[in-house]
């Protein structure tokens, strides 16, 4: 079969930043409690007139422009999220019209905030199976605008999120490269963990479930926490056996941007020694399925990958989901004009285990 890789990323965040002083007026919390807990200092705001969709269109524009491909070469464009334009139709297929892919077919997939590896897994899937003379590739976009979901005086959750939308086109590599490896596990027992209980199918929207708050994002921070930290260790450990690839050969690890003081937390036990754990939680918060692209597109932009290099990828969210890719790098050029400032924070071997210090 073919291997397909990522040949092109592209990102896009909303203008507004969102300080933690704004975030903790609400919620009853200061910058330094929300700085202690989560790690995160500020973030992005979408702006009334944006929705999910037109943060995706920026993000494929931009992969696309990094890949030079035009959009009538694509035959897929999946977009995960949680936050879509509306129930139907998919944000995918207005995605589709506006940058011109004709010829796609388009779709969302919804498993919260993995949903992007899960994405990623499916168009491999696709274009790997392609017959001779088929387009052989596809954009997959993880896009979300948590920000008009939340509970603003819900301290738990209120400074967790940011929107944002981040892209990346697959298709053919040379042999070697690529997407070699892509685990993905539900485990529905958990759904509880997080949830929306409001404004579907079971609990259409109301007045009672407005005045209720039932249509805010909730979470049990603390279940989701034991949940990670005893599912996504064995899981990681798992697929590189699958792989046959010892953890200290991983080079970069990316991880869905949860909660910096967890992710610091769980890193020592990932057994990824020698790996660069990029982060970009503290300018951009969790931005939902698209925080594992937004930050590939980050890495990339900083030239912080070469062909070659091992990289996994690992998200986590409602459901309960984890979705974990290994992958062979397979870009070699950076993204052709940043639109906004390359944050991530790089923790390697050695370093202190905190991955916080501004």
């Amino acid at each position: 079969m073919q291997s397909i890789g990522i040949i092109g990323v592209g990102s896009y965040l909303p203008e507004a930043i969102i300080s933690n002083a704004e975030i903790g007026r609400g919620a009853g919390v200061t910058d330094e409690w929300i700085v202690r807990k989560t790690g995160i200092r500020e973030r992005r705001r979408a702006a009334p007139h944006e929705a999910t969709s037109d943060l995706a269109v920026e993000a494929a524009q931009r992969a696309l422009k990094s890949a030079g491909l035009t959009a009538d070469q694509l035959a897929y464009v999946v977009v995960a999220t949680s936050t879509p334009d509306h129930p139907q139709p998919a944000t995918a297929a207005l995605v589709q019209h506006r940058i011109g892919a004709g010829r796609a077919a388009a779709f969302d997939v919804n498993a919260v905030c993995s949903g992007f590896v899960y994405a990623l897994k499916t168009v491999q899937k696709l274009l790997s199976g392609a017959a001779d003379g088929e387009p052989r590739h596809g954009l997959v976009i993880g896009a979300d605008i948590y920000s008009r979901i939340l509970d603003y005086t819900d301290r738990r959750t209120a400074a967790l999120f940011g929107d944002g939308a981040g892209a990346t086109v697959l298709g053919p590599v040379a042999p070697g490269l690529g997407l070699r490896e892509i685990s993905l596990v539900s485990r529905g027992d958990a759904h509880r963990l997080i949830e929306v209980t409001a404004g579907g199918s079971r609990r259409p929207p109301s007045p009672q479930t407005l005045t209720d708050g039932d249509h805010y994002f909730r979470m049990d921070g603390r279940g989701v926490r034991d949940f990670v930290t005893r599912t996504l260790p064995p899981e990681i450990d798992r697929l590189l056996r699958r792989a046959a690839v010892p953890a200290d050969a991983v080079q970069h690890f990316v991880p869905h941007q949860a909660n910096g003081i967890m992710l610091a937390e769980l890193w020592p036990d990932l057994g990824l020694h020698r790996a660069a754990l990029h982060l970009t939680l503290e300018r951009y918060a969790n931005t939902g399925a698209a925080s594992v692209p937004i930050t590939l597109a980050e890495m990339n932009r900083r030239g912080a990958a070469a062909p070659g290099d091992l990289v996994v990828l690992a998200a986590f969210g409602g459901g309960m989901s984890l979705g974990i890719a290994l992958l062979n790098w397979s870009m070699d050029t950076q993204e052709a004009a940043p639109a906004h400032p390359a944050v991530p924070h790089l923790l390697t071997a050695g370093d202190p285990v905190s991955p916080l210090a501004p």
